[in-house]
């Protein structure tokens, strides 16, 4: 029992910090394009490139929670947890978003990693939230500063 909580909670640690690493992957290239576009977007007309700029950074955070929830979805494979890939992703999309609607449950012995999906993914949101609004804030402080 011991055994299989610890086991639970190694495979969910090592998860999330998968998810964060190619997370932050993603917001790193999502940097290197605003720094190499950094002349082009200060000149004017600012208004079109800034809304180019919100529609990049949606997207790039939208990769990076399509990518944390696949990569969830993976695991519930290969574990087993699921007969199908389809109600992995399912599942995983399902309790990274924190919806959590209770049509597809985990079995008990690996209930554990649906909580620390559904925490990632609390975390993974805030913090794609947090990259869209600092990318428009450093850009439009760019324009008016130019």
């Amino acid at each position: 029992m011991t055994w299989n909580l610890f086991h639970q909670i190694a495979i969910g640690s090592g998860l999330v910090l998968i998810s964060v690493l190619l997370s932050g992957a993603i917001f790193f290239a999502l940097e290197i394009l605003m720094a190499r576009s950094h002349l082009w977007l200060i000149r004017r007309p600012h208004l079109p490139k800034l809304i180019l700029v919100l529609i990049i950074s949606v997207l790039a955070a939208l990769g990076m929670i399509t990518v944390s929830v696949w990569v969830w979805a993976i695991a519930y494979y290969k574990l087993a947890v699921f007969v199908t890939f389809e109600a992995s992703l399912y599942f995983s999309l399902v309790s990274f978003t924190t919806l959590g609607f209770g049509d597809i449950i985990l079995p008990p012995e690996w209930r554990i990693l649906s909580g620390m999906t559904a925490a990632n993914g609390f975390l993974n949101i805030g913090m794609m939230s947090a990259v869209v609004l600092e990318t428009l804030r450093v850009v439009r402080k760019n324009q008016l500063g130019s």
